[in-house]
């Protein structure tokens, strides 16, 4: 795969446009001139939870004795659970009652952004033989900075396309999202059976 189909998929698994409601609901809480240094902060922290999977999902992986095959068809799984849920949504932005006051880390950071399904997709690309650390460096910090940007820039993309506009958008990307997920689970089940 090549840098800009790695960040193409790890843009849909982050999924900014969906998260556009969910942010600013739970930042609602917080004073106007806390907003922006929260939404950077937290931006930063999933940034390097991002980091430490790349450069650290190869030695997790064989320490908990996983095989590429099986983090693959997880990750299909998973990704297949978070597409269908972007194309099929329940109910719309339900903001946990725990947290109160300013977030630090939860939600925002995790797992809105760095999620259980991208982790999992990061640690497959990073042991992945077809995909070079740098590239997978490169292409996580493209995907990173057009969710900064479009999170950044998150009250006047909601004010242009609406939230029937976002609505449109996320389903859009998990239906692309669906075909990634049993991609990456029929690779994982062709790997194991060949």
């Amino acid at each position: 795969m090549d840098i800009i189909s790695i960040a193409v998929t790890l843009i849909l698994i982050m999924d900014p446009f969906g998260n556009i409601p969910v942010f600013l609901s739970i930042l609602d809480e917080v004073p106007g001139h806390r907003r922006r240094r929260i939404l950077v902060r937290e931006l930063i922290l999933a940034l390097a939870v991002i980091m430490v999977f790349i450069f650290c999902g190869r030695y997790m992986m064989g320490f908990l004795g996983l095989k590429q095959e099986a983090v693959s068809i997880a990750g299909g799984i998973i990704l297949f659970l978070i597409a269908i849920r972007m194309v099929f949504p329940r109910t719309r932005v339900q903001v946990p009652t725990e947290c109160e006051g300013e977030p630090l880390l939860v939600p925002l950071a995790i797992p809105l952004i760095a999620g259980p399904s991208l982790l999992a997709v990061l640690i497959l690309f990073s042991t992945s033989t077809q995909v070079q650390l740098t590239g997978l460096l490169l292409a996580s910090l493209l995907a990173w900075g057009v969710a900064f940007i479009v999170l950044f820039s998150a009250t006047f993309l909601i004010r242009f396309l609406t939230r029937r506009g976002l609505i449109a958008v996320e389903r859009l990307m998990g239906m692309i999202l669906v075909a990634i997920a049993v991609q990456l689970f029929l690779d994982g089940v062709a790997s194991y059976l060949g």
